[in-house]
């Protein structure tokens, strides 16, 4: 079971599970901007009803939690973390996930 803490949300899982979706065979992870994320999530999957600069914003959170990676600061492409990998296969704690601001 994956630890919860007050700041996550159902976009955040999502965001999440569908950057992890997208390591190939090789473990290569896919860094992808915030308003592809959305596009798929929102339009093509479906799987949530949230705004683009909704996603950006989480996007930008789990940056700071260190469940995602931002690899281009000029362009903003993200990807999922060794960490962010761990809360999904429920590895992590409830205190590892804690934000220092929180």
């Amino acid at each position: 079971m994956r630890a919860r803490v007050s700041w996550m949300n159902q976009a955040d899982d999502a965001i999440l599970e569908y950057l992890q979706e997208l390591e190939t065979e090789t473990g290569h992870r896919i860094a992808l901007p915030p308003t592809a994320v959305w596009y798929n999530l929102v339009e093509e999957l479906g799987v949530l009803d949230r705004s683009q600069n909704t996603i950006s914003r989480r996007m930008n959170v789990l940056s700071d939690a260190d469940l995602l990676e931002k690899i281009d600061e000029k362009r903003g492409y993200y990807r999922i973390t060794d960490r962010g990998i761990a809360y999904l296969e429920g590895q992590l704690d409830a205190d590892d996930l804690e934000l220092e601001d929180s």
